[in-house]
């Protein structure tokens, strides 16, 4: 008899019993939630950097303006002043997409402060043609199809551009080398190498 008292009924679980033991929880943990009140703080924004007036040069066109002292040169001509041309890739200097030149050499502008550039000259693929004319690289790019789907193509002509100048355009081995910093995942290498040479004589450099 005292077993048959201490006996327990086998536990059944079934899937109803669950599911009606999961919503009884939600709703008790619902209920004990505290709602927001409307007079709570409202969370400070983020702090800012330091403001800093901004003289510089950009293709050609004196600008100042008020900038955060840690914009990087590409977010500036890219945000602020609405110069697309150079392109936001890797953000780490790793692709040569935002390659602009400052004071005519290459930098990679998304690592470079804006602050940097004060007093000084930037030029952006935007400002390398003569008005209608294109850059001799420009046309060289266009006339070896040395481009697929372009992203990467501003950043490319810079550099290349800037290979000529520094006289890394001599060869075909110098020029990859020069060009080593840009990618372009399309693979459009050989009609890169080719277009370089073909400018570089029309510059004067090759």
């Amino acid at each position: 008899m005292a077993d048959d008292e201490n006996t327990t009924a086998p536990l059944t679980v079934t899937r109803r019993t669950a599911l009606g033991a999961s919503a009884t929880l939600l709703t008790l943990s619902l209920a004990c939630e505290q709602p927001l009140s409307p007079q709570a703080p409202v969370p400070p924004p983020p702090e800012v950097g330091n403001p800093l007036d901004l003289r510089t040069t950009v293709n050609g066109h004196a600008v100042e303006v008020a900038i955060d002292t840690r914009t990087s040169l590409l977010d500036l001509v890219r945000e602020r002043m609405g110069l697309t041309g150079a392109k936001k890739g890797c953000d780490h200097g790793q692709c040569g997409a935002c390659t602009v030149h400052v004071d005519g050499r290459r930098v990679a502008s998304c690592l470079t402060l804006a602050a940097k550039v004060e007093g000084r000259e930037v030029t952006t693929i935007e400002g390398l043609a003569n008005g209608e004319q294109l850059h001799p690289m420009q046309q060289a790019f266009i006339d070896h199809d040395a481009l697929q789907c372009g992203y990467c193509t501003p950043g490319q002509i810079m550099a290349a551009v800037a290979c000529v100048r520094e006289g890394n355009a001599t060869s075909r081995e110098r020029i990859r080398e020069s060009m080593s910093g840009n990618i372009c995942r399309c693979g459009a290498y050989v009609g890169i190498v080719a277009a370089i040479e073909d400018a570089a004589s029309k510059m004067g450099r090759g």
